[in-house]
Formats: structure tokens, sequence, C-alpha cells
């Protein structure tokens, strides 16, 4: 059943806000302009950051945050925690009086517990736990998790030991991700009884700063302050999310006041919005990329030969040029060059049409049609993929090359670039979740993640050899060295064409305080406040 509302129109949206601006004079309210409807309520199940703005990073609570604004970690539901000697077992000890949110479906009757940890990592990697599902768990899979834990032990209520198959490095900064938020066992257990298990990615419980109130679908989303929240209740009453695909819309309600704070604007709006005083422009380099990844298992796109071809025939400065301005840059490697273990020495496959002609003929490739995904939403490594993909359809077309543009809802597009015998080379991007080489490289084109955030399907097995061997050691001398390694065969292989990185830039209204960029590109609510 969907328990979702139909779509308000503009009209009842409006409506909606004024009747709760009127009901509650003294609340205060902030309205954010997002760029997509979110998927669902649940983080783990998916890969959009959409739905990671409306659930895990302002809902939900991990065991480990990251410090607002910044890449550095810090206790969350985990007050502090120790590593064995071996680093194959982390025991965490929770924290203690921790509520989960009390709403119109859940009301609980116990605090958080490690009951609660077991079950949120038990669900998505054990296929008897009744949550399990079709074992949709994009980014347990790509981080590695259904072979890197081996159990996961209570200890007592507020002390679990994770055991783990192999040392991990970046064990840690994984549990700050937003698949790893902390759910609710006996919210679970609830909805087993009453028969309503996908109720749990449709109406959220967390521990978080905001609660979910409701869903109009694909038009906004409505949350209020938690007021148990173990990190003291949050200055903002009411946060909306008021779901707008259009970047110009968004700018235009910004203006009128309709948003405070909008989703990636245009940026050829930029110095338009600099020059306005009610607004503030926040600058922060981005640790993303857009790519657009060929499916390396269909032919024939497996023959290196044709995927350095076609990357040799896209003029990539000339996308920057027309999409980007001044917030992009050239990609030249699989990770953004903010991320240490970056290989400065990789040279970019060269703009040259002659050479690109001659290695189709090599290959045996003469009048290829495919097709370019170009992505429906502005994303933070992507302004607009349909202009993007029109300028490559132009310039394959002078190596003879045919490009068809498709797109799909962000939902369905999201799930179809999924399948492996997938037609076609699929636009997407990555923004990290952790300033680490293994977030970029093992989670987006390692074997394991292939069937989820590997959209190329490429397994490569020297590649794969660098990677795993870097996530064994903590040593970043070490693993700097193979990540360097990992980028040359990457390089030569070519299983995406790398587009850019972005410079993210935020505009806010001034009547906001305290609003951060988040160099993970979400968007997080603690601990912001508006003017009145």
């Amino acid at each position: 059943m969907n328990i979702y509302k139909k779509a308000l129109s503009a009209t009842a949206l409006a409506l909606l806000l004024g009747g709760m601006a009127s009901a509650q004079a003294s609340a205060k309210t902030l309205i954010y302009c997002s760029e997509a409807a979110p998927d669902n309520f649940d983080a783990a199940t998916t890969t959009s950051g959409a739905t990671y703005d409306a659930s895990a990073r302002n809902v939900s609570n991990g065991l480990i945050k990251i410090k607002r604004g910044s890449t550095e970690l810090e206790p969350g539901l985990a007050e502090r925690w120790e590593i064995s000697e071996d680093s194959k077992e982390y025991t965490f000890f929770l924290r203690k009086g921790v509520k989960f949110q009390t709403t119109s479906y859940f009301t609980p009757t116990r605090e958080f517990n490690a009951d609660d940890v077991i079950f949120s990592f038990d669900r998505q990697g054990n296929k008897e736990n009744p949550f399990y599902g079709k074992g949709t768990w994009p980014q347990y899979g790509a981080y590695s998790f259904p072979t890197l834990i081996k159990e996961i032990q209570k200890i007592d209520d507020h002390t679990v030991k994770f055991v783990l198959n192999r040392p991990e490095a970046t064990m840690i900064a994984s549990l700050s991700l937003t698949f790893a938020v902390i759910q609710s066992k006996e919210y679970a257990d609830q909805l087993v009884a009453e028969g309503k298990t996908d109720q749990l990615s449709q109406l959220p419980v967390g521990t978080g700063p905001y609660q979910y109130v409701d869903y109009q679908a694909n038009s906004a989303v409505r949350f209020q302050a938690n007021p148990d929240y173990w990190g003291g209740k949050q200055k903002i009453d009411n946060l909306i999310f008021a779901i707008t695909p259009d970047a110009s819309v968004r700018y235009q309600k910004l203006k009128a006041g309709e948003c405070h704070i909008i989703a990636y604007p245009n940026p050829a709006d930029i110095d338009e919005m600099k020059a306005d005083t009610s607004l503030e422009v926040q600058r922060k380099e981005g640790l993303n990329i857009a790519f657009m990844a060929y499916n390396t298992v269909v032919a024939p796109f497996d023959d290196v030969r044709v995927r350095k071809a076609l990357n040799m025939a896209i003029n990539k400065q000339a996308i920057i040029d027309a999409v980007f301005g001044s917030t992009g840059m050239v990609a030249v490697n699989a990770m953004p060059p903010g991320v240490w273990g970056y290989n400065k020495d990789v040279k970019d496959d060269a703009y040259d049409i002659e050479a690109s002609r001659k290695l189709l003929e090599e290959a045996g490739v003469k009048g290829l049609s495919m097709k370019i995904w170009a992505m429906p939403v502005q994303r933070p490594y992507m302004p607009n993929a349909r202009r993007a993909a029109e300028s490559m359809q132009a310039d394959l077309a002078k190596v003879g090359v045919k490009a068809e543009i498709v797109s799909y809802d962000w939902s369905e597009y999201l799930k179809r670039s999924l399948e492996k015998d997938r037609d076609g080379a699929v636009m997407l991007g990555w923004t990290g979740g952790m300033a680490d080489p293994d977030n970029f490289l093992a989670a987006l084109l390692g074997c394991e993640a292939v069937g989820s955030s590997n959209r190329a399907n490429w397994c490569n097995a020297d590649f794969e050899k660098l990677i795993q061997a870097a996530k064994l050691t903590t040593d970043q001398a070490e693993r700097t060295k193979l990540y360097e390694q990992a980028q040359v065969i990457f390089k030569e292989q070519a299983p995406w064409l790398t587009i850019a990185h972005q410079v993210m830039e935020q505009p806010v209204s001034k009547k906001v305080k305290d609003f951060r960029i988040d160099p993970f590109g979400g968007y997080l609510f603690e601990d912001v406040d508006i003017e009145e």
C-alpha cells in the first residue's frame, strides 16, 4: 500500500505553509528547496542524495558522526570505541539516555541500545532477517560489509563488538555513512507483528534532530524538531523540504522569500546571487566527480580500445565551459584532487578526433550507435546533464558514432542503471562520504560494488588486488602508493569518461544563521537557526 499522500499543487503547498505559519505564529520555520523527491526514507536502500537528506542526515544518527561542515569524525551514538591490536575487533560504548522519536505511528517503550545497532546491520546482511527483502543494499555491498563483518556481538545493553574477517582501514569512517544510521528494532518488531515491514522505509523513526511529519509526493516533506534529541532541541521548529526540480524556479523562490536555502544553483546565476544583498553565497571545494560509465560487459564497450576512442572524441573542456562555468574543472582520475592519494602524474586522454577514429577502426567498429543516459536532476557534481550529453553527442558524431540521449525519472534512472545488460553509457557522479580514496576507488570501481554503485560493471583483477591491499593497512604512505598504482590502471582501462569536479557555491538567505556547506554534498540542518 502506498502511504504517501497525493502531490500538492503549488497553491496547495502555499496554503499548507501559510496555515502552519498562522497556527504557530511564534514557531520558526525553515524552507529548503530541494532538487528531487526522495526515493523513500531509508538511506540504506539507495544511492540517492535526496533520500539521504530526507532521512539519514536529518532524522537519524550513526555510531560515528561527521563534524558539521568538515570531514572530521566525532562520536555519535557511540561515545567512544576501542580497537584490538590485530584491528579485527571494534568495541563501541553506546551513548545512554538516547530516545527514539515518538510519532503518530510509533511510541517507543525503551531507549536506544545494542539491539538496535545489531538489527540495523543484520537487516542488510542476513537473508533471514524479515527486512532483508530483495537484498538491495547498495552501500552495504559497495563498502564490502558482506565479506568484512564476521559477527556483531552484544556485550551488554550499551556495548557492542564488531568482529571483522580482516583488518579494514576505513572501518570507523564507514560507520559515519548514511547506510550505517541506527534503526529502532522495537519499531521494526512492531511492523513485523502488524505485517507492515514496508513501512520502515516510508514512515521513518530515528534518534536525530528532526522527526518526520508527512510527505506530499513530489511536492513537500515536512519535519519538526525532535523534542527529545540527545544533542538538544533544535532552534528551528519546522523544517520543510519543498521539492523543486527546476534550478531557475528554485532561484525565483529564493528571491521571493519562499525558500531560505536552495539546492544546486545554476552556475550562470552565481554572480547575480552574489550581488543580492539579501543573500550570502558560501563556497567550498567539493569532494565530488561526474563521470560517464560504459557498460564494460556489453560489446563493443568490453573493448578498451572502443572506450579510449570515445573518451578521445569528447571535448571535456567545452563541457566545462558550457555547463559548469567557473565552478568546474576537468576530471582526470576517478577521485578529486582534494582527497589524499591523488595521483598527479596520471595524464588525461587527449581530445584527439583523428586518434579516436583510428582506434575505432583498429577495433573493427564502424557505424556505432549508442545511448547516453542523462540524469534528469541536478547534483552537486553536475549542473545540467542534458546539456553535457548534447555536447558529447555532437562530438561523437564527428567520429561516426550516433548517440541517442535517454533519461528517466530519477528513481527509475538509478534503478535501471544497475542492470547488468544495460544498453548505453550512464552519466552519473559521486560525492564522497568520507575523505578517503577507498570511498571512490573501491566504492565505485571495486568488484564487490558491481551490481550496486559500480555502474561500469568493471572488475579488474590487478586494480582489485591493489585496492584490497590498501584496506589492510593504516599506514597512509603505503596506502597512497597502492592507490596511485590503482589510478594508473583505471586510466589505462578507461571504464569511465571522467568529466568534471565541481566547486560548491551555496546561496543562503541572510535570515539563516550558521548553515554550513557539507563537503560531502549533503544538506544538514542540525544547529541551524533562522531570524523570525
